[in-house]
């Protein structure tokens, strides 16, 4: 193998890894970076490993999850009667959650910051729990699509490194 080979194909190893972990970790576009990994591998391997078909639908799969993963929560919080403070207050549950107690934080603390966001917006405790709930669904079910999305290329992707 050459150096710039071994180089392209580390460099879209981290951007699997990096594409996995953004599935769960906020602020993380998962699902762009595990379709990075799958282009630096196929211009590691003169773009012998993926047909243009295929790579252009990962990268649709990509772009489609990340829109997703944008309106669902949204459209969850929405359905539940949720507020911004609501969406925020879960974002940032999910941060200190993570932050807290890994990786299962991460679902707690999106739940309560969704609860605590609706309360601090003025919320009866009853109207905060259900768009609290609201919210959470729609992050979980956001984060389940990326991960099925990113997991495919990855399952791609490592069948095609070895």
């Amino acid at each position: 193998m050459r150096a710039m080979e071994v180089f392209l194909v580390v460099l879209a190893s981290f951007s699997m890894l990096v594409g996995l972990v953004g599935c769960v970790v906020p602020g993380i576009a998962g699902p762009p970076f595990s379709f990075l990994g799958l282009l630096l591998l196929s211009l590691a391997r003169g773009w012998d490993p993926f047909s243009p078909g295929f790579l252009l639908g990962m990268g649709f799969l990509a772009a489609v999850v990340t829109a997703l993963d944008f309106l669902i929560p949204a459209a969850g919080a929405r359905k539940f009667g949720a507020s911004r403070m609501g969406f925020w207050g879960a974002v940032a549950g999910m941060l200190l959650g993570l932050l807290a107690f890994p990786p299962f934080g991460l679902i707690i603390g999106a739940f309560l910051g969704a609860i605590g966001g609706e309360m601090w917006a003025g919320k009866k405790a009853h109207e905060a729990l259900r768009a609290g709930w609201g919210v959470f669904m729609g992050v979980l079910v956001g984060m389940a699509l990326k991960l099925i999305a990113s997991g495919i290329m990855t399952f791609y992707f490592v069948k095609a490194l070895f």
